[in-house]
């Protein structure tokens, strides 16, 4: 039970990567704080994490509305940050530059006001996490959008290890991960991706939320590192 006597709160914590870092975080003996936009989603699953567990409906792309939150969620130990809409790939000559715009609306100004916000509120001895994905490392055509997206959190992360010390920052890289962020794929189209990327990985399948959740309660819990990319991938930068 490292994390007993902590609370850590997961922006983005109640469905794939996110919901696996609350639930791990609690069965180490953290309280946890998730939030998302979706208000009914956040009701449900406070109510599936059970005791130790409390939400909050927010707008993570609207600044009042993100100090608001951390106003009301007063001091905690950890920040999690793994918010994001499905990214819709396509080539650079396709790419819709308002839809662009949108995804960095969430995945890189919701997690800069967040640390904003929120790291203020941290407790000596505590951390934030971010999330980037190994896109950034190895990008393949079609994934201008998100190889920036995450180029950039990576950036961040290095940055606010330095401005925000000893507060620690650092950031998971996730791989091919099975999330509800390919939830739009037909079923079938979907599984068919699943195994012909996991048979591609030296580990021989995709990654599962579980997975990574360790990843980010590793960081949580090493107080010597700061100002790193923990890339979890099953091998995909190697391929």
């Amino acid at each position: 039970m490292k994390l007993s006597n902590t609370r850590v709160v997961v922006l983005g914590g109640t469905s794939g990567i996110g919901l696996a870092v609350a639930e791990a975080a609690l069965r180490d003996g953290a309280e946890v704080v998730v939030a998302s936009s979706n208000a009914d989603r956040v009701r449900e699953t406070v109510a599936q994490l059970g005791a130790g567990a409390e939400g909050h409906a927010v707008d993570l792309t609207d600044e009042a509305a993100v100090r608001d939150m951390f106003d009301r969620i007063g001091a905690f130990d950890h920040l999690v940050f793994t918010a994001g809409e499905s990214l819709q790939l396509g080539l650079l000559a396709d790419i819709a530059l308002d839809a662009a715009r949108r995804f960095f609306e969430l995945r890189y100004w919701g997690a800069l006001t967040a640390a904003k916000y929120g790291a203020p509120l941290i407790r000596p001895g505590g951390s934030i996490v971010f999330t980037s994905g190994i896109a950034g490392a190895r990008p393949q055509a079609g994934w201008a959008l998100g190889a920036s997206i995450c180029a950039a959190m990576e950036g961040l992360t290095r940055a606010l290890a330095v401005e925000l010390a000893p507060l620690r920052v650092n950031i998971v890289s996730p791989g091919f991960v099975r999330t509800p962020l390919w939830r739009d794929l037909p079923d079938a189209d979907r599984e068919a991706m699943y195994a012909a990327a996991g048979a591609k990985l030296p580990v021989g399948r995709v990654g599962e939320a579980a997975d990574l959740a360790e990843a980010y309660l590793f960081l949580m819990q090493q107080g010597f590192a700061t100002g790193q990319t923990f890339v979890v991938d099953g091998g995909g930068v190697l391929t």
